[in-house]
């Protein structure tokens, strides 16, 4: 297999190879990194995946872009550990299911990409010594599971900045009982300041003496780990080429462009279904060619897809041939048709959200948290106007129910069952630092951070 090129969203940059797409998160000239070419997957392949348990399909279809980065061997042994967990496909009327992405550590779909790129990113600070910075901007679950995956991992130190007030209870103590290696820093704005200042970060000569990368889905790292659930639902709920409808609830639109890459490699979608909450710059721009920010977000209950700019945008107006820059200002303008052939999107308000995960419990004793509740009403939304027609759907189930307990129990009267790990949350401390919306105290506190840590090394080395 030919080693996979990356080039930069906003075209300035040289091409890369994945280790240093990996390693670096952002592009120097502040663009995402995204594959040239795709490798392939063809349908019977795919078929096949039916018989494999999910650890083996991830290793199947990340070994394609791992040449000359990592070993088979080795990447048998990350996706073996990462993937310790169920991944439920549980079924709801005719050929429709709900895949609940909910069951690993911190009960959320971003433990699957974190999990992967900790043990892949750790393995390459190792080879090469020395230490990383990962800074993450989170809106809800990336701050958790990030924290979760790289807690104690040798040479690497977490940052998490999340929107003080925007974040569930049980979110925030995710990230805020971990010592270590893990610091939080609750942010006096909103998730687009925090993911602001983290760009700007990664573009700042003053810190270049910190070695910087993102572990939230600006890095490449956390799209194609999150393609492989797309290939395990088609593998189990569609024959073979039989094209599927995912609806994907989405905020920054990493989990959306997972699909996008597994369709670049074969997968066959009938339609991609992407519903967002309040922040609705996304289905304004599909259905009129005009791109505006939502500024600032808009606090909803789905808070984990409170984001008024979609980092992601980048990528999908690429891989329609289009080019959009960091700000949102598009340069050139992607193939509109063929992106409204191919996606569907719909915005669904705070009250369409309580009244999906309500209808949805009554109906089918189905039981959704916000986010999920989105995607399932996104997937109405699409039925509408377009009916299956005999074609596999499923919903993504993005966070456990247990995150939201008073929600559920104001609307359905009862509190979800609570996983261990979530339940451990409660007997422990919380620590974080807090930080207002100003680049150049978030500067400082960067180079503090990483002072401190280099006097702490000198101190251990002399003794």
């Amino acid at each position: 297999m030919e080693p996979v090129v990356l080039e930069s969203t906003n075209e300035q940059s040289p091409p890369v190879g994945l280790r240093e797409a990996l390693l670096r998160g952002q592009a120097p000239d502040r663009g995402l990194y995204w594959p040239r070419r795709f490798p392939s997957l063809s349908s019977e392949e795919i078929a096949a995946f039916a018989g494999l348990p999910y650890w083996r399909i991830a290793w199947e279809v990340l070994r394609r872009y791992m040449s000359g980065v990592l070993d088979a061997e080795a990447l048998e042994a990350v996706c073996r550990d990462a993937y310790d967990f169920a991944v439920p496909l549980e079924p709801i009327g005719d050929r429709i299911h709900v895949m609940r992405l909910d069951r690993g550590p911190s009960a959320s779909f971003k433990d699957f990409a974190a999990r992967w790129m900790a043990r892949v990113i750790g393995r390459f600070v190792r080879e090469e010594g020395g230490e990383l910075t990962i800074l993450t901007a989170t809106s809800g679950d990336t701050g958790s599971a990030v924290a979760s995956a790289f807690h104690d991992v040798p040479g690497i130190r977490v940052i998490v900045l999340f929107p003080v007030g925007e974040v569930s209870e049980r979110q925030r103590r995710q990230m805020t009982i971990l010592r270590g290696n893990i610091r939080a820093v609750a942010v006096g704005g909103k998730f687009d300041d925090c993911q602001a200042m983290v760009k700007r970060a990664f573009s700042d000569p003053a810190l270049d003496a910190i070695p910087l990368t993102s572990a939230n889905s600006i890095n490449i790292g956390r799209l194609l780990p999150q393609s492989v659930y797309y290939f395990y639902a088609a593998s189990r709920v569609a024959e073979c080429g039989e094209p599927v409808v995912f609806a994907v609830p989405s905020g920054n639109f990493g989990d959306m462009m997972g699909a996008v890459v597994a369709r670049k490699m074969g997968l066959a979608l009938k339609r991609l279904v992407a519903p967002v909450n309040g922040n609705d710059a996304f289905p304004r721009f599909l259905a009129s060619g005009t791109y505006g920010k939502i500024e600032p977000s808009r606090a909803c209950l789905s808070n984990a897809m409170n984001v008024g700019h979609p980092s992601n945008l980048a990528r999908l107006v690429a891989a329609y041939g289009g080019r959009m820059d960091e700000a949102g200002a598009i340069h050139r303008q992607p193939d509109l048709d063929r992106m409204r052939r191919d996606l569907y999107s719909t915005s669904v308000s705070d009250a369409r959200t309580r009244e999906a995960i309500r209808a949805a419990w009554e109906r089918h004793r189905l039981l959704l948290e916000p986010h999920g509740a989105v995607g399932w009403r996104g997937l109405e939304d699409y039925l509408a106007v377009e009916p299956l027609g005999g074609s596999p759907a499923v919903v993504l189930e993005t966070a456990h129910p247990a995150k939201f307990p008073d929600e559920i129990v104001a609307l359905l009267g009862f509190a979800p069952d609570v996983p261990p790990a979530l339940a451990a949350l409660e007997q422990c401390p919380e620590d974080y630092d807090r930080l207002e919306v100003d680049y150049e105290s978030f500067r400082n506190y960067l180079l503090e951070r990483h002072s401190m840590g280099s006097a702490g090394r000198q101190s251990s080395t002399r003794s």
